[in-house]
């Protein structure tokens, strides 16, 4: 009598969303980090040796030492994210190791969070409520936590992916017109819709700017003190991007008052925040929530699984990433 073949090994890095788990174990042999916290790194080396595939977060640094660990037998990397900033894709690709992310599904969950914080920033609900908890009297008054307007306001896009577009389809509710930056501009633009503008153009307009261009070699501190001293006075700046806006010089316009507020759900050294961004009263701070709802969570962890299926029964991933070099 045939003995049935073993599962095959997977690693999940962290507890996922409710029910997602469930549609693999039927069909691997899953060793679960049992956490919301990330393994440490000889944990996670560890953890890694032997498995098929894994099921990775951006905490966990996928490079040629966790691939050497690994050992020969792993057939993909399942990023449960959009950015892959913390793979090393052309060491996977050196080791002809795929690499998938969860493209798409995550787009309206994180511009409705890019709004939140707008709206947060530019009305001063952060200060309002901490006012509120810290029980200092208060009354109503004309000039008291006075906050920005949007209506007619410029708005600017640095990004004009998915999430961009998505942030930018909210702005007309706001009657805001809408500038943008992408790497590479489009042969026209919709008459009556957002506008392509080079990079220095659209800081000089942009009375608010949103961030959701992906972090890499090129946008690492693209918004260094210098481009941020472009943006016009009173500004405020929504960076929903770690590493795209230089943390330091955002809290020291800030604390200049060249910046009306600041918002920032995710940060560059995730789980610190820089002092001198908690030390400002007009930074709205969030502990990187913009795909923070259960039914994207669940998208999210169902397209890593969708992805670690396919492979495993000899397919090829469902959302592929180009190794490093190969994408436009």
């Amino acid at each position: 009598m045939t003995e049935p073949s073993p599962l095959p090994p997977v690693l999940v890095t962290r507890r996922l969303a409710p029910g997602v788990l469930e549609r693999l174990t039927p069909f691997c042999a899953v060793t679960l980090h049992d956490d919301d916290l990330p393994m440490g790194r000889a944990e996670l080396l560890e953890a890694v040796a032997g498995k098929a595939a894994v099921v990775t977060t951006l905490d966990d640094v996928v490079d040629a030492e966790f691939l050497d660990a690994a050992g020969p037998g792993l057939r993909l990397v399942a990023n449960h994210a959009v950015g892959t900033h913390n793979v090393d894709l052309a060491a996977c690709a050196a080791r002809a190791v795929p690499v998938s992310n969860t493209p798409g599904v995550l787009t309206e969950a994180t511009a409705d969070m890019a709004w939140a914080l707008l709206l947060a920033a530019t009305r001063r609900l952060g200060e309002g409520e901490r006012w509120l908890r810290s029980g200092r009297p208060w009354a109503w008054a004309p000039n008291f936590l006075l906050g920005m307007e949007l209506s007619g306001t410029p708005l600017g896009i640095l990004g004009m992916g998915r999430i961009g577009q998505a942030v930018a389809r909210r702005a007309a509710a706001f009657g805001m017109p809408v500038g943008y930056h992408n790497r590479t501009r489009p042969a026209d633009d919709a008459e009556d819709g957002p506008r392509w503008l080079p990079l220095d153009e659209l800081l000089a307009q942009s009375q608010v700017l949103v961030v959701t261009c992906p972090l890499n070699a090129g946008t690492r501190h693209l918004l260094d003190a210098e481009r941020l001293a472009r943006l016009p006075a009173g500004a405020v700046v929504v960076s929903m991007t770690a590493g795209v806006v230089d943390e330091e010089a955002l809290a020291a316009a800030l604390d200049s008052g060249a910046l009306f507020a600041a918002a920032v759900d995710n940060f560059e050294c995730e789980p610190a925040v820089p002092a001198a961004l908690l030390a400002q009263e007009r930074a709205v701070l969030a502990p990187h929530l913009g795909s923070s709802t259960v039914r994207t969570r669940q998208a999210m962890g169902g397209l890593a699984v969708d992805n670690v299926l396919a492979v495993l029964a000899g397919r090829d991933p469902v959302t592929p990433v180009a190794p490093a070099g190969a994408r436009g």
